[in-house]
């Protein structure tokens, strides 16, 4: 295996819609500060949506277009990372299968997120072979392009331990071949909407990176803001408060401390603040509007960026498959 000047790091989102500031400040952002430090493959999780998107899967085409647009939009550089679409890579099905004949099923049943999102999904039927066996597919992900480093949350490290258990197990059957990979620790902000829930399409709560300057106007002056401040002379609590957390992200610190000085105060009420945060949203989103609106003009730019990405992906998939099929002798 040539060895690697840079540690490499593989990365995946699921295209289940419109990409919102959830999504960037919790992925995106640290994305582009990977791409600059290791050598990263970035993928749209087009299989991994059908575990619970399965019933309505005509949505996900449109969705992975989008989501590369998207992920230009911010600044994703194609020279700088590598972009791909899960299912143009058959042998991430391939090794699923294959690792999928070692994996003892108990491993995948211990797997928190199984049970914890068959409750909170109720009204989806997830007692199938894809939703239990999907841990399986991101260790057949994550081991195809040797990727040492995987970002996540602390929710997600159970998918890693799952991975490096798998890996060491294939490595005492069969010889030492597959990368163990780490995970690679990463701060995710929960961002919520303006109705105070996780913004998520499912409540219909986000703010798009697509979104015009007109509707984050509207959608922010609608938010709630600390339900104890009834009016402008009432002291605000700015900890509690859903304008405080965009400033957290958007504003520069010295506006934050005398924010928050202000509203502890009653010095500023919530309609100015609000004003204040819609103008620094829409101030930070216009350039991702303009560069959207340029790709959406250019379909045969973003037709490249992706055949590109594919063709790499491709070379470095097929290498650790003729790997494992050796020391499997198949």
């Amino acid at each position: 295996m040539k060895k690697q000047t840079r540690e490499i790091v593989l990365s995946g989102m699921r295209p289940t819609g419109r990409l919102h500031l959830g999504h960037y400040h919790g992925v995106l952002r640290n994305w582009l500060k990977l791409q600059e430090e290791h050598d990263c493959f970035f993928f749209v999780a087009d299989w991994h949506a059908l575990t619970t998107e399965y019933a309505t899967p005509e949505s996900i085409r449109q969705s992975t277009r989008e989501m590369v647009i998207d992920w230009l939009s911010v600044g994703l550089n194609p020279s700088k990372a590598t972009f791909f679409i899960q299912s143009d890579i058959k042998e991430h099905a391939e090794l699923y299968l294959l690792l999928s004949m070692i994996t003892p099923l108990g491993w995948l049943e211990r797997v928190p997120s199984y049970k914890d999102l068959q409750k909170e999904l109720t009204q989806k039927d997830l007692s199938t072979h894809g939703f239990l066996g999907y841990p399986l597919l991101q260790t057949a992900d994550i081991v195809l392009y040797n990727a040492t480093k995987v970002p996540v949350g602390e929710d997600q490290v159970p998918h890693i331990e799952l991975a490096r258990e798998v890996v060491r197990r294939f490595n005492f059957i069969y010889g030492e071949t597959l990368v163990e990979p780490q995970p690679l620790l990463t701060n995710s902000p929960k961002l919520l909407g303006p109705d105070r829930r996780k913004m998520s399409k499912s409540y219909n709560n986000c703010l798009y990176l697509g979104d015009s300057a007109d509707e984050i106007r509207r959608k922010v002056s609608e938010a709630i803001t600390d339900p104890a401040r009834q009016r402008k002379s009432d002291p605000g609590n700015p900890d509690i408060c859903l304008i405080f957390d965009y400033h957290k992200l958007h504003s520069p610190s010295d506006l934050q401390n005398r924010i928050n000085e202000e509203c502890r105060a009653a010095k500023i009420g919530c309609v100015e603040d609000k004003k204040r945060i819609i103008e620094i949203l829409n101030d930070f989103l216009e350039p991702i509007r303009k560069e959207k609106a340029r790709l959406l003009e250019k379909p045969q730019e973003i037709d490249l960026i992706i055949e590109e990405g594919e063709k790499k992906a491709r070379q470095v998939a097929e290498a650790t498959m003729e790997r494992i099929r050796k020391v499997m002798k198949i």
